[in-house]
C-alpha cells in the first residue's frame, strides 16, 4: 500500500512540499523536481479508469494526477498524452535551399524559440502524471520498477527518516534511462577496440558523448611540435572522455581536467580510474586551473541560450559566457608556441543566434589568431530526420575544432 502519510516535524525539510486530499484527509509529501518546477497547486488522485483525453485536458489546466493505478498503465497513459500534444501542427521550417550550391538556408530564430516554447510546454503537460515515492526510493505501485538506484544516482542516497515524496513519471523515465546508459556505458572508438575498456559510463545530468565527431577531431588535431612532456587542460571535461583521448596522444605527459559541476567530476574520476589514466588530474576550476598548458582543450555548450533545467546546462550557454570566458583567458594560460583547441558546432549559426563575423570577432578581441580549423559533419540521427522542426539548421551543421594560438 502506498505510504502517503502526513510528513511528521521529524522528518520534514525545507524541500518544497506538494499537497493533496485522500480519504477525506489533507496529505503532503517532499516534492522533487530535477528542472526545477513548482509543485503543482492543484492535485488529484488518478488510477487506471482515467482516460488520456481526461488526463490530458488537466494536465493541460495543471491539474497534477498522482497516480494510484498500475505502474505500467501510467506509463501507457503519458504514451497517449504525448501523441495529443505532438498532434497539433509544428511550426513551418525554413527548407529553401540555395540552388548553386546545394546549402540549406539558416532557419529563423523565431523558429528555434518557438520550438523551445513548444518542447517546454510538452514537458509541463508530460511531466503532470506524479508518482509516488518511499523514503527508500521504492514506488508503492503495482507492477512498478526498483528503480532504487537509479534514483540514488540522481537524488543521492536516501536518507533515513526521509519520508516519502513525488515526482513526475516522465523524471523517474529519464533516470531509469540515464542508468542505463551509466550500466552499459557509451563505446569509444578512440580509445581502443570495442569492450569494457573503451567506454564512458556517463552519470545523470552529464552530456553522454553520444556524437563520436568532435572526439574524432581531438584525435586528428595535430599536436603542437618542438615540445617534449606536453602539458594539457580540458576544460569542463564533463565524464572525461576528451582527457582520455587527449592522455593517448603522443608527446602529452599529463592532462588536467576541470569542471564546477560536481556530477560531472565525480563521472570524469570515475571514468578516468575505471580506464586507467593517471596521469590525468580531476580539478574542480570555473575553466582554468592554475598555470599555462601546450594544449588547452574546450567544447563549450554550442547554443546560446537560457537553460530551461539543471540538465541543459550541457547544451545551451546563456550570453556565450562559457565561449566568452574560455577565448578571453585562454592567451593567459597557453605556454608559448601553445594552441587552444575550441570546439564548435556551427548549428547556432544556422538557427540565426550567433554569426560567424561575431565568433571571429570574439576570438581576435581576445588577443588570438586562428592558425586551422578541423570540420566533421555531424553523424547522429536528427541530422537526417526530415521531421525534426529544426532539420533545415540541422542538415547544414558543421562541427569545428578551431586551432587557436595567442598573438
Amino acid at each position: 500500500m502506498p505510504t502517503n502519510l502526513p510528513i511528521s516535524p521529524a522528518n520534514a525539510d525545507s524541500s518544497p512540499q506538494i499537497h493533496w486530499t485522500e480519504n477525506g484527509e489533507a496529505r503532503s509529501a517532499r516534492w522533487r523536481s530535477e528542472r526545477g518546477a513548482a509543485p503543482p497547486k492543484r492535485v488529484m488522485l488518478a488510477d487506471d479508469s482515467m482516460s488520456a483525453d481526461t488526463a490530458y485536458r488537466l494536465a493541460c489546466e495543471g491539474t497534477g494526477l498522482l497516480w494510484r493505478g498500475d505502474f505500467q498503465n501510467a506509463r501507457m497513459l503519458v504514451q497517449a498524452m504525448a501523441r495529443r500534444v505532438d498532434k497539433p501542427a509544428r511550426p513551418k521550417r525554413d527548407k529553401r535551399v540555395n540552388a548553386g550550391k546545394g546549402e540549406v538556408a539558416p532557419v529563423f530564430p523565431q523558429a528555434f524559440h518557438l520550438h523551445r516554447q513548444a518542447q517546454a510546454q510538452r514537458a509541463r503537460v508530460l511531466g503532470m502524471v506524479l508518482v509516488p515515492f518511499d523514503a527508500d526510493y521504492s514506488i508503492p505501485l503495482r507492477r512498478a520498477p526498483d528503480a532504487k538506484k537509479a534514483c540514488a544516482e540522481a537524488w543521492g542516497p536516501a536518507k533515513e527518516g526521509a519520508g516519502p515524496s513525488v515526482a513526475s513519471l516522465r523524471e523517474l523515465m529519464g533516470f531509469i534511462s540515464a542508468h542505463e546508459w551509466r550500466r552499459k556505458g557509451v563505446p569509444i572508438p578512440a580509445l581502443g577496440e570495442d569492450g569494457p575498456h573503451n567506454r564512458i559510463h556517463p552519470h545523470y545530468g552529464v552530456f553522454s558523448p553520444v556524437r563520436g565527431e568532435y572526439i574524432d577531431l581531438v584525435v586528428q588535431a595535430p599536436v603542437p611540435e618542438g615540445t617534449a612532456d606536453l602539458l594539457a587542460f580540458d576544460i569542463g571535461t564533463g565524464t572525461g572522455v576528451l582527457a582520455a583521448v587527449l592522455a593517448l596522444r603522443s608527446g602529452v605527459q599529463r592532462v588536467i581536467a576541470t569542471d564546477q559541476d560536481p556530477r560531472a567530476l565525480a563521472c570524469a574520476r570515475e571514468n578516468l580510474k575505471r580506464l586507467g589514466f593517471p596521469q590525468v588530474e580531476v580539478r574542480e576550476a570555473n575553466l582554468f586551473p592554475e598555470g599555462r598548458a601546450h594544449i588547452i582543450v574546450c567544447n563549450p555548450p554550442w547554443l546560446p541560450a537560457r537553460p530551461g533545467s539543471p540538465v541543459e546546462h550541457a547544451v545551451y550557454d546563456e550570453d556565450s559566457r562559457m565561449l566568452l570566458g574560455f577565448l578571453n583567458g585562454l592567451a593567459a594560460h597557453l605556454e608559448p608556441q601553445g594552441e587552444g583547441w575550441l570546439i564548435l558546432s556551427d548549428l547556432a549559426e544556422h538557427l540565426g543566434l550567433r554569426t560567424r563575423d561575431w565568433l571571429l570577432a570574439a576570438i581576435d578581441t581576445a588577443g588570438l589568431e586562428v592558425v586551422d580549423r578541423l570540420d566533421a559533419r555531424p553523424q547522429h540521427p536528427k541530422a537526417s530526420d526530415a521531421s525534426d522542426a529544426l532539420h533545415a539548421a540541422r542538415a547544414a551543421e558543421v562541427t569545428s575544432l578551431w586551432r587557436l594560438a595567442a598573438r
